[in-house]
């Protein structure tokens, strides 16, 4: 006996989104945007961390036509990672706690970092700081989208996020 799994609309759209959790397509991660696209209330463009070649294998996935990043949600750019300025830091916690993918360590009143292999350049850390210690400076040169990131960043950076 063998066992098939049906892979979903959803699950297939969510397998060729970048998994950084940035919310900057307008939903909560990267799974309900994928099941948004999927029931037709999302369009396909709307992933600056996918960028142009992310639209392009939507896409293709969906039978559509190739059409511009949307620039309501964003724009493509090299992947930046955060950067505590651990002299700055408080040890509030509130960066660990709106990271989706659990790359800041600390402790509470005790300073945090960042564990640089393990961000995914989402940006929401930056926001809750209280004391703005949190830079964001690229990473990855000139390349942008899909070739700032792999296939394996994003699988790891889903399971961190389905565990957090």
């Amino acid at each position: 006996m063998t066992v098939t799994e049906t892979n979903t609309l959803a699950d297939r759209i969510e397998d060729l989104l970048p998994q950084t959790q940035c919310t900057k397509c307008g939903y909560p991660a990267c799974r309900p945007y994928a099941e948004a696209v999927a029931s037709g209330e999302a369009n396909y463009n709307q992933c600056p961390p996918g960028g142009a070649e992310g639209v392009a294998r939507l896409a293709a996935l969906l039978g559509k036509p190739v059409i511009p990043l949307n620039s309501a949600n964003g724009v493509e750019r090299p992947r930046p990672v955060a950067v505590i300025d651990e002299q700055v830091c408080i040890g509030c916690t509130l960066c660990m706690q709106a990271c989706p993918v659990d790359a800041i360590v600390g402790a509470p009143k005790q300073m945090h970092t960042v564990i640089a292999e393990l961000c995914t350049g989402c940006d929401l850390c930056v926001p809750p700081c209280p004391v703005d210690c949190i830079a964001m400076p690229p990473v990855t040169g000139e390349a942008t989208g899909w070739d700032a990131w792999s296939q394996a960043q994003a699988d790891a950076a889903r399971a961190r996020h389905d565990r957090h």
